[in-house]
């Protein structure tokens, strides 16, 4: 976040994003021709589950933001509880605007250190934050799995690849645990870990000049509190932030797999809800790695594909566009408002000169 050039990623991130969302819903109405179909489903929303719909959109900013306050609270108590709701949803919101998400430990780390939060704080505590997930899906899947929700999906699925609907939720859980396991070495052997980032710091002042090599003992002492403050969550009351962090990631991560069923009930429709909360965790794994903004375009047709198991045909671009909204438009939304009040409006400015070191919050 260091660079005009980011900045104008986000922009353009940003319009490819609403390109490619309203390209992919004409797309579904071409495809479905229920147009009048389309507007009389809107006309029998119900408004009290739109409130809840926007309910559900908050939680990309306060459950995040609960959690990573949680986290980096207990390495840096003086960090500020709004700031990081302000860090919890642009980091939503940045994941929405880049692909695969790639933008939203960026975009975390970036309104920390705005809010006054030291670097090494805030990027353990992005570390453990991103942990706390990996922690919670490796403990709700096999419980899903285990309680029996969702095997009524066996019977659906992509009938090209042969492949039901459960089994891909099995498969994509896999991956996480394959990140999970990544993210364990990092934490479980932080020695090596630190012996291998001062080998690269080390390289780096030999190889690119008198700038990088004024800056080594910065980078060592860096690493240094970076390895202090991995090894303090692993201690005495360490052990309960990170069962906070694991906790609240239930918050954090409402948004993607309430937003399904909330539409449903929005156009008066019902379905079980564990079988939609399993098909929504399964798209939600989906698109992590989806190459498009905020999975556009890859969304619509992903979702219009596997709830339409549910979701009859008149109603399905309708569906498409609340879960879109409750999921991601709305923070969208309201994230480019908060992100250019952040910025007082001059982004490229702003942010170009954030590399001289963030104002106090």
């Amino acid at each position: 976040m260091a660079s005009a050039d980011t900045a104008r990623l986000l922009r353009r991130g940003l319009e490819i994003f609403a390109v490619l969302s309203v390209v992919a819903v004409l797309a579904l109405l071409v495809y479905t021709g229920q147009w009048s179909a389309t507007v009389n489903a809107f006309l029998r929303v119900n408004p009290w589950w739109m409130l809840a719909a926007l309910g559900i959109s908050s939680l990309d900013w306060f459950g995040g933001g609960v959690r990573i306050w949680v986290l980096a609270k207990y390495v840096y108590p003086r960090t500020p509880f709004w700031g990081m709701v302000a860090a919890g949803g642009l980091s939503a919101w940045a994941a929405y605007l880049t692909p695969a998400q790639a933008g939203a430990g960026p975009m975390m780390i970036y309104t920390m250190r705005r809010y006054g939060v030291p670097m090494p704080e805030t990027l353990t505590s992005t570390l453990m934050d991103f942990l706390a997930t990996v922690v919670f899906f490796a403990i709700t899947g096999p419980l899903v799995i285990i309680f029996g929700a969702g095997r009524s999906l066996s019977a659906h699925g992509i009938p090209l690849v042969n492949i039901s609907f459960y089994d891909l939720f099995k498969a994509t859980a896999g991956i996480w645990l394959g990140l999970g396991l990544l993210i364990a070495f990092v934490v479980v052997f932080p020695g090596a870990t630190r012996r291998l980032l001062h080998a690269v710091v080390t390289w780096l002042g030999r190889h690119h000049g008198e700038k990088v090599a004024a800056r080594v003992d910065g980078l060592r002492a860096g690493i240094e509190r970076i390895h202090e403050c991995v090894l303090a969550y692993f201690r005495g009351l360490g052990w309960v932030a990170i069962a906070l962090g694991v906790i609240t990631s239930a918050l954090a991560h409402a948004t993607k797999y309430l937003s399904g069923y909330v539409a449903l009930r929005a156009l008066g429709l019902h379905a079980d809800f564990f079988d939609v909360l399993i098909l929504q965790t399964t798209i939600a794994f989906l698109l992590y790695f989806a190459p498009t903004p905020g999975s556009s375009g890859a969304a619509e047709a992903l979702s219009a594909a596997m709830m339409s198991v549910y979701v009859p045909a008149s109603f399905l671009a309708a569906y498409t566009i609340l879960w879109r909204f409750t999921m991601s438009y709305a923070t969208v939304i309201f994230g480019t408002f908060v992100f250019y009040r952040l910025l007082h409006g001059r982004l490229d400015e702003v942010v170009e000169s954030s590399g001289a070191g963030p104002p106090a919050a």
